[in-house]
C-alpha cells in the first residue's frame, strides 16, 4: 500500500536537499514530479491539481530554518496538506440515539461487505458494545450462512434472515429482536450488485426509511481505485452515506481512493481493511497515513497493535523470566505467536520510522514470513521438556525434530544458535541494562 508513491516522493524530496531557499523554480520542478507520482497512484486529477496549487502557494519563497533542510521543509508542507486532504483527523462512528443503533453497510458485490460486517462487529465489541449481525442479502447464495459462520467466531449475536422474507422486513424484525435481547448495536449486511441499478438503490432507500440507521457506511474495494470514488459518489447521491470503509488495503492498491474520497465526496474514510483475518480492521487516521506515505513510519498504530496483541500479565511474567535468565523456547514461541497477531513482519517493521527505507536499501533485509513459519514448526516439533530445557537437545533429538517439522538438522541448529545468542543479549540487559532502559539509555 502506497509503496510506489512513497518511493517516488522520497526521491523527489532528496533532490531538494542542499538548497538555501525554496525558490519558485525549485518548487515547480519538485511539484511536477509530485504531480506525476500522485497521478500514477491513481489520485483523482482534480484533487491532484488542487493539492499541487496549494503546496506551491505554501512553499514558494519560504525561508529555510537553520535546523531543517529545504527537503525537510517541503516534506512538512506536503505532510500537512496530505492530512487535510484525507480529512484532518479520525472520524468516529456516531451511535447515539436509538438502541440498538443500526449500522448499514452498503456497496457493490464483491467489495467485501460480509467480511467487513464481522470485522466491524468485532471492533465494536472491543469498544465494549454488545453487537448483533443480520444479513439482508436474500439474493447471493450462501450470504446468510457466510455471515453466520464468521459471526460465530467472534461470539456476536446472529439474528435470523428467514427465507422468502423481504430485506426490509428482515431488518425490522432484527431490530426488534436485538432490542429485546439487550444488544446496543446492530450491523446490517445489505445486498450488492455487480453494478449500480435502480432496484438496488430503491431497496436500500426502503431499508434506510424503515430502520433509521445511525450510520450508513459505504464499503469499497481499494483495488478499484478511482472507480471506488465514483461509486461512492453515486451511493451518496442516492442514499446519503456517512463514511467509507476501504477494503483490501493490504494488496496492490495504489492508494488513490484513500487520497481522493474525502475531497471528491465530502465523506470521510472511517476504517481500512488490511487483511483477511477478522481482526484486520483499522481506524483510519489521516495523520498516521500521511506519515506512512512519506516513509516516516507509524509508531502510534504500532503501539496500539502491541497493546492489543500482548497481555499485560504475560508481559510482566516475561520480564520476570528475563531477569532470572529463565527465558525458554516455550516463551520464545509464545512471543512469536503474539507478534504474528500484529500482522506481517514487513508491515510491523515498516511502522518504525526509517526502518522501511533501510530494508529497501539492504538487499535481502526484508523479513521472510516463511522463516517465521519454519521457526514455529521446529519449536512445535519439540517436546515440552525440550522447549523448557534446550540443553537436553542432543544430535538424535535434533534429527527427530527436523523430521517432525519438515526441516533439516541445519535449520534446527541455526534456531538453537540464534536462541542462544538471544539469551546472551538478555543476560546483558539484566546486568543493569533494565535500569538503563528505564532512563532511556540503550546499552546495545
Amino acid at each position: 500500500m502506497f509503496e510506489h508513491l512513497t518511493d517516488k516522493l522520497d526521491g523527489i524530496f532528496r533532490k531538494l536537499k542542499g538548497r538555501g531557499t525554496l525558490n519558485e523554480e525549485a518548487v515547480n520542478l519538485g511539484l511536477k514530479d509530485v504531480r506525476m507520482a500522485l497521478l500514477e497512484a491513481d489520485v483523482n486529477f482534480k484533487v491532484v491539481r488542487s493539492f499541487i496549487d496549494d503546496v506551491r502557494q505554501r512553499a514558494v519563497g519560504r525561508d529555510i530554518l537553520d535546523s531543517i533542510t529545504p527537503g525537510q521543509q517541503i516534506v512538512k508542507i506536503v505532510y500537512d496538506r496530505l492530512v487535510e486532504l484525507m480529512g484532518g483527523g479520525a472520524s468516529h462512528l456516531k451511535l447515539s440515539g436509538i438502541v440498538p443503533a443500526p449500522i448499514m453497510l452498503v456497496g457493490l458485490q464483491g467489495c467485501g461487505k460480509t467480511t467487513t460486517a464481522v470485522k466491524l462487529a468485532r471492533h465494536l465489541q472491543q469498544q465494549g458494545r454488545k453487537t448483533a449481525l443480520v444479513s439482508a442479502d436474500v439474493y447471493r447464495p450462501a450470504a446468510v450462512d457466510q455471515l453466520r459462520i464468521l459471526g460465530e467466531k467472534i461470539d456476536a449475536g446472529i439474528l435470523p434472515s428467514p427465507e422468502g422474507e423481504s430485506p426490509v422486513k428482515i431488518c425490522l424484525e432484527a431490530l426488534r429482536e436485538a432490542r429485546g435481547r439487550g444488544f446496543d448495536t446492530l450491523v446490517i449486511d445489505t445486498a450488492g450488485r455487480l453494478q449500480i441499478d435502480e432496484a438496488l438503490m430503491k431497496e436500500l432507500v426502503e431499508i434506510k426509511k424503515a430502520v433509521a440507521p445511525s450510520e450508513i457506511l459505504f464499503v469499497a474495494d481499494a483495488m478499484t481505485g478511482q472507480e471506488a470514488v465514483n461509486v461512492a459518489r453515486a451511493f451518496d447521491e442516492a442514499l446519503g452515506i456517512d463514511g467509507v470503509i476501504l477494503t483490501k488495503m493490504d494488496g496492490d492498491a495504489r492508494g488513490g481512493a484513500a487520497l481522493s474520497l474525502k475531497a471528491v465526496t465530502g465523506k470521510p474514510v472511517k476504517f481500512l481493511g488490511v487483511g483477511e483475518k477478522i481482526d484486520a480492521l483499522e481506524v483510519f487516521h489521516p495523520d498516521r497515513m500521511a506519515s506512512r506515505i512519506l516513509g516516516q513510519g507509524d509508531v502510534l498504530t504500532l503501539v496500539e497493535k502491541a497493546q492489543t496483541a500482548f497481555d499485560e500479565k504475560q508481559a510482566k511474567e516475561l520480564e520476570r523470566k528475563i531477569r532470572k535468565d529463565a527465558f525458554t523456547l516455550e516463551d520464545f514461541r509464545d512471543q512469536l505467536l503474539q507478534i504474528r497477531k500484529m500482522g506481517s513482519l514487513e508491515d510491523i517493521l515498516g511502522m518504525i520510522p526509517g526502518f522501511g527505507k533501510k530494508m529497501k536499501a539492504l538487499k535481502g533485509a526484508a523479513p521472510d514470513e516463511k522463516e517465521l513459519t519454519k521457526t514455529l514448526a521446529i519449536i512445535d516439533s519439540m517436546t515440552r521438556k525440550e522447549r523448557n530445557d534446550h540443553l537436553i537437545i542432543n544430535g538424535q533429538r535434533r534429527k527427530r525434530i527436523a523430521r517432525g517439522s519438515g526441516t533439516t538438522v541445519q535449520d534446527v541448529n541455526r534456531l538453537l544458535k540464534n536462541y542462544g545468542e538471544m539469551r546472551k543479549m538478555m543476560k546483558k540487559l539484566t546486568r543493569g541494562g533494565m535500569k538503563s532502559l528505564r532512563r532511556g539509555n540503550f546499552p546495545f
